[in-house]
Order: structure tokens, then sequence, then C-alpha cells
């Protein structure tokens, strides 16, 4: 069923470039979709309301900001989340990390693969000695050929799954549950601990403000764009109530 705005169709030639933007989502199609649909009625409430200007990110961005205004974080609000978020701002801070990896391929049985990386990782529990060993047998990893070992790693160097279980971990500590990341199934130990230093306020204060502020403006653009949807003539996808708060990102 075609995807029509206000009686206009997207086209594949619509879709085929929007596509590749959205291939990180977890549904690619419906992503690209949904991005044209929000920015196509972003687009028809600019000409509505005369905003002629020189291109369509143009119009689209003095809509915004005539509509959606979002105030700017004061100085206690940057404190309240600089308090609230420190490893935020540790900087110097790495750990040294092994890990068994069962990759999820097409077709494999998911329950069967959690049921074998929780044994083995039960085993493990047991006796950690061979771990390094497991790894070079078992890993769907290129590290399976030293042991599992991925060397030093700092926050921002894995995916935010990885990073959040491995950097909670102590030197020693072997996670007591597989982890699941969007590469696969993952059996992590942390073996050193480099203790990083945390940044003063001053120093990280304009950080914070833009942050805050980019956070307060994607909020005001959802819930504008929001209602924007509800008053269109949308037809062939549902946007709904229930969609996720990831359909209504940046629509810029």
């Amino acid at each position: 069923m075609p995807v029509t705005i206000n009686g206009v169709e997207l086209t594949d030639a619509d879709m085929e470039q929007e596509l590749p933007l959205h291939a990180d989502a977890p549904n690619p199609m419906r992503a690209a979709t949904t991005a044209l649909v929000l920015r196509r009625v972003l687009r028809d409430e600019a000409a509505r309301q005369g905003l002629d200007l020189a291109s369509e990110d143009d119009a689209i961005g003095v809509l915004l900001e005539r509509h959606a205004p979002a105030p700017e974080a004061d100085e206690a609000a940057c404190r309240r989340y600089y308090q609230a978020n420190p490893q935020r701002f540790i900087v110097g801070e790495l750990i040294e990390a092994d890990h068994i990896l069962f990759q999820v391929t097409p077709g494999v049985n998911l329950d069967l693969l959690r049921a074998h990386a929780g044994a083995v990782l039960a085993d493990l529990l047991a006796d950690p000695s061979g771990f390094a060993e497991v790894a070079r047998r078992q890993s769907n990893c290129p590290s399976a050929a030293v042991g599992g070992n991925l060397g030093q790693l700092g926050r921002g160097d894995t995916v935010p799954e990885f990073e959040k279980a491995v950097f909670a971990l102590p030197a020693g500590g072997l996670l007591p549950q597989v982890l699941e990341t969007r590469h696969g199934l993952h059996i992590v130990r942390v073996t050193r601990r480099i203790e990083g230093r945390l940044l003063p306020f001053e120093q990280v204060r304009e950080s914070i403000a833009s942050a805050l502020a980019a956070a307060s403006r994607d909020t005001a653009w959802r819930q504008y764009a929001r209602l924007l949807v509800e008053r269109a003539d949308v037809r062939g996808i549902d946007l709904g109530a229930a969609e996720d708060d990831r359909v209504f990102g940046s629509p810029t």
C-alpha cells in the first residue's frame, strides 16, 4: 500500500535516497518512511505559513524556531546534570577486557544459542582459568586468536550496551550473565582497570548547556511533529500514540 501525505505519494526515489541514513535502525524501512512523512508534513506546514525561503531546510528551521522554541539550560540545571552523571565527565578511564562472542547469524536458533552461552558461562564462573582456551575454541570474534583479549578500551570505543556492562565490572570481574548486544551474545571479563579523573564543572559547563539545550529542542520538535502528523492526512502508515519516541526524532 502506497504511503501518502496530504495527497502526495512517497516515491521509490525518495526511499532510495533516505534509506541509507537509517541503516542502523531496528527497522530501516519503517524509520526511513517515518522520516519522509515527518519531513513532508513539516514542509507542507511551512508552505502553508508562507515560509518561502531559499531552501526547504531553511523553511523547516524557521518553522521549528517559531513554533517549537526550547528554553536554554540555566546554571542550576547544568549543575544538577553534572552531579547526577559524573561518569560522563571522567577522562583517562581505561579497562582491559576479554570476551567470548557467540554471533547471531541468519537462521540461528537464538534460544539454543542462549542456552549454550549460558552453559559455557556457568562453567567459567566455576573455573575462570579456562577463559582464554574457551575463547580460542568458541568465540566468533577475531580476538579469539588471542584468547578473547580486546586490549585497552576507553569510553566510546564499543557499542553502548557493551560499554555500560564492562565499565561497571571491577578488575578481575567476570560478568555473571550473558551480555546481549547488537553483535551477538558475549561472555565478558575485565582484567585491569585504570581509573580516570573527574573534569571540574567549570570545564564542562558549556558542553552540558549545549547538550541540555539540544535535548530540550528535540523534545519540543517531537511534540510539534506529533501535532502536525495528527492534523495531516497520512495514509499507508500508522504513526499513532503507540509509536516509540525514536519515530519523532529530529526531523531535519
